[in-house]
Order: structure tokens, then C-alpha cells, then sequence
């Protein structure tokens, strides 16, 4: 952020994010070393960042460098308030293990708090601060006419201006009809025409509905009280007719084994950080980031390279947790040991699964590059020919036009 409020021309892009591309650093003129700076449009001579953060600024509502220097500023404070807290939960009040063991507590937390909490405040930011200041620089307000984020807060007749149902504060909330807030509250589906990113009204929409359910998921697990779930008697009580003693000895393995539960968290970060790669060019979250291709590309290779490391480690923890921490007189017929002694058919079948899938992938480029040289592209697979639609993704994104 100090970048930006510093080295940036991020104004300049605000004003016309099509022909001008970001840059937040300025290579000094030492030994010829400003030949790196590069002319991206604006007046403005410097190295282009491709790492969205322009886009994801004025996703947040932020309209000036000035904004930029509070965000650093502010940043600055917390930073300094985590590393006095690492230092004090470290050297002067360390929590036990057994702190680490209570995954009832920690889900509740978690789910409540993290992201209950967290998506909540989300939400009202966009739609308090950015919703309104996003309409006004797709309807082509300059930035410096658009006012300051805290008068959108204090001042209802401005906002009622861009959103009428504001006017009505929160009457329909609690008189059940919420379908009054739906001008700013939308489902619209598909990418808004001026920006080329998902509507923000979506987004805030998105993040008010998952608020409210992890909210109700943070009351869900038994802690103190006699009341909700104990994880432990869910698992062992879940057994299917095929599957032996089903889950019995794994919330064990999870609280006591840290290599078990690395692996798993880092297999499904990395599956995460993979689904995030594609669903960014395909759902581009952020205003004018769809047409940043250098961005795009970017950011797809930086969550493909995380997620296949994350992947690989957690395979790596798996392996390890395998050797040192994993006791098979605990685990007797339950869904690992299942899964350990048929591992020869899991692992063969996996073999010919992906020596299909990539057969048939090279077969594509084969065909293709066939049928290109004979002069019968009508004959190919592409767009433009034969066609391979996601029938499927489409299905889904159509639901709600029904």
C-alpha cells in the first residue's frame, strides 16, 4: 500500500484503466539502470506491476493515493500490535498444547469469528463504502468529484441517491421484507458491461449470505455446555455398509499427529489455491482485470505454482505422518486402513486414469494439427469448428435465469 501511495500512478489509471497500465516502482537513474522504466501511458515512466492490485483497490472503493498512505499507515499499527502479541502468547502467557486439541472450541471460533465476523464486515464495507463509489466510476465520475468514504457512512440521503432503499433504513429488515434491499443487494449473474468484472452487488450479496450461515456453522459444535455436536461421536458413528469401522480412530490421528493434520490442510489449500487460479479468469472478481492480460497470466501462474507446492507438502506430511506418528493397531479396519491395504488397485487404477486422460488430450493436438495441415480447419476442435462447451458450468450459470 505504501507503494501505492508512494511510486504509483494509480490516479492516473483510476481515471482511464483501458490504455493506461499500473506501475508502482520507479527505478532511480544509478548507472543506466532507468532504462527498465518503461512509458505504460499517463505521463508516467516506470516498471508495470502485474499483480492486481490497482484492480483490487478500486474494487474496495479506494479513489486516491492519500487512501492508500492511511491503509499503510494503519497497517503499520497492526503489524506492530501482531508482533507484540507473538511476542506476549510466546514469552508471557504460551497456551498449552492441549489449547491446540480442542477442535470443537476452534471450530466454533473459527467459523463464527474468522469468518462469520469476517465476512459480515466485509460485506458492509462494500456495501457501505464501495458499492457507491464503484457505481459513480462506472457512470464516469472523476474520482477527485466522487466524496469521501465516511460520508457515505454518516449521510443517508446520499446514499439513498444511488440506492432508494436506503431511505427506508432497516424497517424492511425486520419486517421480513428484504426483498427491498435488492437494488444494492443483487443477483445478477454474469459480468457488469462497463468494468468486466463480476457485479459488485453480487459480490456483497455473496458475502452477506456466507456471514450468516457461518455464523449459525460457529454454534453448531458442543464446547461447555451440553448442547451441539461432539466431531468425535459424529465420525464414529458415520459407517457405511462397505466401509468396516468407518471413521473410528481419525479425530485421534487429527488432534494428536501436527504432521496429519499439515498434510490435509496443505492438500486442501493447495486444491484452493488451484480452483482460485481458474475461477479468477473465468469469473474475474476485480473491475478491469479481465482485459489486464498480463495480470491474468500472472495471477493464474502464482496460484498454479502454490497449489502444486502446497499439494506436493502436503503429500510430503502425509508420507511423514505415515512413518513416524500413524499406529495400525489404533486403525484396524477403519477407512485408512481400508484405503492402505487396497492400495495397489487405488494406485493402478490412478495410473491408467491418467495415462487415458493424457492420451486423449495429446490425441486432441494430434487431430488437430492433422486437420490444419490437410486445409480442413471445419474439421478441427476449437471455438470456431467442432466445439467442446462447458455444458455443465454453463448449466449452473443459467439456473437462476430460469
Amino acid at each position: 500500500h505504501f507503494h501505492g501511495a508512494y511510486f504509483s500512478n494509480y490516479s492516473a489509471w483510476l481515471s482511464d484503466p483501458i490504455s493506461i497500465k499500473q506501475s508502482s516502482q520507479v527505478v532511480w537513474p544509478i548507472v543506466g539502470q532507468e532504462i527498465l522504466n518503461g512509458d505504460v501511458g499517463g505521463n508516467f515512466q516506470g516498471v508495470q506491476t502485474t499483480s492486481g492490485w490497482f484492480q483490487m483497490w478500486r474494487a474496495e472503493g479506494i479513489t486516491s493515493e492519500v487512501e492508500l498512505y492511511w491503509i499503510a499507515i494503519g497497517g503499520l499499527i497492526m503489524s506492530a500490535l501482531m508482533l507484540f502479541a507473538g511476542w506476549f502468547h510466546y514469552h508471557k502467557a504460551a497456551p498449552k498444547l492441549e489449547w491446540f486439541q480442542n477442535a470443537e472450541s476452534m471450530m466454533n471460533h473459527h467459523l463464527a469469528g474468522l469468518l462469520g465476523l469476517g465476512c459480515l464486515s466485509w460485506s458492509g464495507h462494500q456495501i457501505h463504502i464501495a458499492l457507491p463509489i464503484n457505481k459513480l466510476l462506472d457512470a464516469g465520475v472523476a474520482p477527485q468529484e466522487i466524496p469521501l468514504p465516511h460520508e457515505f457512512l454518516i449521510n443517508r440521503e446520499l446514499m439513498a441517491q444511488l440506492y432508494p432503499s436506503f431511505s427506508k433504513g432497516l424497517s424492511p429488515f425486520f419486517s421480513g421484507h428484504w426483498s427491498e434491499y435488492s437494488d444494492f443487494l443483487t443477483f445478477k449473474g454474469g459480468l457488469n458491461p462497463v468494468t468486466c468484472g463480476l457485479w459488485l452487488s453480487d459480490i456483497a450479496h455473496h458475502h452477506l449470505a456466507l456471514s450468516v450461515l457461518f455464523i449459525f456453522a460457529g454454534h453448531m459444535y458442543r464446547t461447555n455446555w451440553g448442547i451441539g455436536h461432539s466431531m468425535k461421536e459424529i465420525l464414529e458413528a458415520h459407517k457405511g455398509p462397505f466401509t468396516g469401522e468407518g471413521h473410528k480412530g481419525l479425530y485421534e490421528i487429527l488432534t494428536t499427529s501436527w504432521h496429519a493434520q499439515l498434510a490435509i490442510n496443505l492438500a486442501m489449500m493447495g486444491s484452493l489455491s488451484i480452483i482460485v487460479a481458474h475461477h479468477m479468469y473465468a469469473m474475474p472478481p476485480y473491475p478491469y482485470i479481465a482485459t489486464d492480460y498480463a495480470t491474468q497470466l500472472s495471477l493464474f501462474t502464482h496460484h498454479m505454482w502454490i497449489g502444486g507446492f502446497c499439494v506436493v507438502g502436503g503429500a510430503a506430511h502425509g508420507a511423514i505422518f505415515m512413518v513416524r506418528d500413524y499406529t495400525p493397531a489404533n486403525n484396524y479396519n477403519n477407512l485408512l486402513d481400508r484405503v492402505l491395504r487396497h492400495r495397489d488397485a487405488i494406485i493402478s487404477h490412478l495410473n491408467w486414469v491418467c495415462i487415458f486422460l493424457g492420451a486423449h488430450s495429446f490425441g486432441l493436438y494430434i487431430h488437430n494439427d492433422t486437420m490444419r495441415a490437410l486445409g480442413r480447419p471445419q474439421d478441427m476442435f476449437s471455438d470456431k469448428a467442432i466445439q467442446l462447451q462447458p455444458i455443465f458450468a454453463q448449466w449452473i450459470q443459467n439456473i437462476h435465469l430460469l
